[in-house]
């Protein structure tokens, strides 16, 4: 046994230190990427936040959404060939930029995979997910999806250091899903007592991953704007969000009514919870437990409003520290140790109390 006795932290744990900054709006930042993959030689450009590959988040029409703003979606797993046919059959070239055929690592999986990607070449990019990273099957799998897949683009994960960042760049990974139970749906920690703080998992994982030219995700933790910048400063190329995508009109997930009030709720779990493991595998195997939790979260409308909301939020960071470029974030990022993150005394009261123009706000430098 050992202690690994130097601080980890979270994103909580932060917050950006502002600089001198020359930009005069957020329509100035450039919120685009341009990656060439290491293993897969690809070229890619957009928006690098993710839809998680859960299955009331990774959804098509998640994804008809979030290409409209040159977002990114890993598409659940459980659609079927038939289902992807039909999807396909809608879809123009470049759509595959901007999506994910998502798998995990059984017999049954990669027979799936090889029938689709088989039957849609069209596919670029494959997500192979898993809840432990470390298992030697899952570094075997990898290897097998490189060989068979040769020109694709393929993400892999999740893992937490960057010992095991370069083990899958290595194995033939192109971006590291990054992220070990900082999920707002997921139990893992409290299963098994098993996590990293997910800023400096996000900071180790990145190093690594830059020194062999290969990419990260920060998948799970994010529960603002704010945090999306974090990652993205901390060094991520790429944003994975689950919970701040769920409950809109095109995520996933049953829709719940309180008879009450008449307020509406999508319903919303982790893919290791009791209900995913009901719906697809007819419930919780006797030798393991569940590691995510179900939800209902309030309906929030379309997508298209949470999405400017972030891009917004991440615009703003960079003309706080001067970054004229979403790449040039992490270079412009000095993090400052907190103990607090804003003043939540009145977080629960009623806004606008006393305005009689609701829709007016105060004067904004960064407009």
């Amino acid at each position: 046994m050992r202690i690994e006795e130097d601080m980890k932290l979270d994103f909580k744990d932060v917050l950006f230190r502002p600089k001198r900054s020359t930009l005069r709006s957020r329509s100035e930042v450039d919120l685009n990427r341009t990656f060439v993959f290491r293993n897969s030689k690809a070229e890619w450009t957009g928006v690098p936040v993710m839809a998680s590959n859960m299955d009331t988040v990774g959804t098509f029409e998640m994804f008809r959404a979030l290409k409209q703003f040159k977002m990114f979606t890993c598409v659940q797993k459980h659609y079927t060939k038939e289902q992807w046919n039909d999807f396909n059959a809608a879809c123009e070239p470049d759509d595959y930029d901007y999506l994910a055929i998502s798998t995990g690592t059984s017999d049954k999986d990669f027979e799936r995979i090889h029938r689709i990607c088989g039957a849609n070449p069209a596919i670029k990019f494959i997500c192979i997910d898993v809840a432990n990273g470390y298992s030697q099957h899952f570094v075997e799998y990898l290897r097998k999806i490189r060989d068979v897949f040769p020109d694709k683009t393929i993400i892999a994960g999740n893992v937490v250091t960057g010992e095991m960042t370069e083990e899958l760049v290595l194995s033939g990974a192109d971006i590291v899903k990054v992220g070990i139970g900082p999920g707002s749906v997921c139990t893992t920690r409290i299963q098994t007592g098993v996590g990293y703080p997910q800023l400096s998992a996000i900071i180790e994982c990145a190093d690594a991953a830059h020194g062999l030219g290969a990419h990260i995700i920060a998948d799970g933790g994010c529960t603002c704007p704010g945090d999306v910048s974090k990652a993205f400063g901390a060094g991520a190329d790429f944003v994975m969000l689950g919970g701040m995508l769920a409950g809109h009109d095109e995520s996933g997930g049953d829709i719940v009514v309180d008879e009450k009030t008449g307020r509406k709720f999508r319903r919303f779990y982790g893919m290791s919870s009791d209900t995913a493991m009901e719906k697809y595998a007819g419930g919780v195997a006797k030798y393991r437990s569940s590691e995510g939790r179900t939800v209902l979260v309030e309906y929030k409308g379309p997508v298209e409003n949470t999405v400017l909301d972030i891009l917004g939020g991440v615009r703003s960071t960079c003309t706080y520290v001067g970054a004229r470029m979403l790449k040039e974030l992490t270079k412009r990022t000095t993090f400052v140790r907190v103990t607090q993150q804003f003043n939540s005394s009145l977080a629960s009261q009623p806004q606008n109390v006393g305005n009689t123009n609701p829709s007016h706000k105060p004067e904004d430098p960064c407009k």
